[in-house]
């Protein structure tokens, strides 16, 4: 049977959509610095618009996943697709501050549409139960494929192009995604109980649940630590680290620069999260959710305290951006997984979808407040251990979800 196997059309399809979407939207802190240059802005300018973006992501993506949901998921794939060109080619005309923070809501609104919230929703109804967990984490590694070359080719682009043009290469690269739509049929795996459920009643019993309040309120530091790591990491990483040794291995792969290093460190977490991703899956067909995703949030809270103490070496850069990686998206086929086991997969996508919006929220803050700290205290370091903080908090807050499955009542 097709739909008993792992590696589906539907997976493959899904896979290439998240890679392309996710390698634009991983680039967009190699732009800090050539924007702010060139019109003469404050750090916290640019950061307020990829901030602007992370928010609208949020916002937008219970609202592509009602839309996947009512008039069909590529309907919705292809709103997206249009929206986050669209966004990305206007923005290579802005000369203002509020004409990117505004243009930046059409980009966040079509990484919504493009990226997790719908098409782990495809994935996860088109995989049987034994095969979704891992499913979900390699549709989600694929991310991070994208992550691995989105950063590096930006920063070969911008040493070829000014960064306007870059942005609508990266938008014919959002349009060309759409060639692996045809791959997303599936038919759901939803049972006739769920189908016969209003999105209603089902999202009102999600938030009477304490359970989801719980899941809801522990994405918001992944958001936090994700984002601003992409948005802000190479340009910390350029102006805080230590020389790359003339001779040294770096040099000789071609990272000679801070500016190099920091685009590097994004790929190679993006990297290290291929591998961490596929095996959170793995895990989280095995062991409780609750517990894994408690446990990388620790692991997480743990690493950026040690390499913020520590002096900012190249080393320390590289080995920080392999422990980070390995953690970085393994939160997503987790909290996906469980808000899947625990509500259904009938409004699966809705369902994660407001869950991810607590992501976003935190998104939003950790690139704004990164910004606005850097122009206060011409630093990252309280603003870093803002994350550590929150990061503690997301591991205590997943320990009391009620981990089993809430039966959908017939009509």
């Amino acid at each position: 049977m097709t739909q008993n196997r792992l590696i589906t059309p539907v997976l493959v399809g899904g896979a290439i959509i998240l890679m392309l979407s996710f390698a634009v939207r991983a680039s967009f802190g190699v732009f800090q610095i050539p924007i702010a240059a060139e019109f003469h802005w404050p750090r916290s300018e640019f950061s307020l618009a990829i901030a602007i973006q992370n928010l609208a992501w949020g916002i937008g993506q219970p609202i592509f996943g009602a839309l996947a949901e009512r008039f069909g998921d590529r309907r919705a794939i292809v709103v997206g697709a249009v929206m986050y060109a669209a966004g990305l080619v206007f923005s290579a005309f802005a000369t203002q501050p509020w004409q990117h923070d505004l243009l930046e809501i059409f980009v966040g609104f079509g990484i919504a549409g493009t990226g997790f919230g719908v098409i782990l929703a495809v994935v996860g109804r088109a995989t049987s139960d034994e095969n979704r967990s891992l499913a979900l984490g390699i549709a989600t590694a694929a991310g991070s494929a994208g992550q691995v070359f989105g950063a590096p080719v930006a920063q070969v682009l911008l040493g070829h192009f000014a960064w306007p043009t870059v942005f609508i290469l990266f938008a014919a690269v959002i349009v060309v995604s759409l060639l692996a739509l045809p791959m997303l049929r599936s038919e759901p795996r939803a049972s006739r109980a769920e189908l016969e459920e209003s999105m209603g009643t089902v999202l009102l019993r999600a938030f009477r649940d304490p359970s989801y309040t719980l899941i809801f309120l522990g994405f918001f530091s992944c958001g936090y630590q994700l984002a601003f790591i992409t948005a802000h990491f190479p340009a910390m990483v350029t102006e805080m680290c230590g020389a790359v040794p003339p001779g040294s291995m770096l040099a000789g792969l071609g990272i000679q620069t801070q500016s190099a290093l920091g685009a590097a460190a994004i790929s190679l977490i993006g990297l290290a999260n291929i591998v961490g991703t596929i095996y959170a899956g793995w895990a989280g067909k095995r062991w409780s959710k609750k517990y894994l995703l408690a446990g990388i949030y620790v692991a997480r809270t743990i690493a950026a305290a040690v390499f913020i103490l520590v002096p900012m070496t190249p080393a320390s850069v590289l080995i920080f951006s392999l422990v980070m990686g390995a953690l970085w998206l393994a939160t997503v086929p987790l909290t996906s997984g469980l808000v899947a086991y625990i509500y259904g997969l009938r409004y699966m996508g809705t369902l994660y979808g407001f869950v991810f919006l607590s992501h976003q929220l935190g998104a939003f803050l950790g690139v704004w407040l990164g910004g606005k700290l850097y122009d206060i205290y011409g630093n990252y370091t309280m603003v870093w251990w803002v994350g550590v903080g929150v990061g503690a908090f997301s591991a205590l807050v997943h320990l009391p979800v009620r981990e089993r499955p809430m039966q959908a009542q017939p009509a």
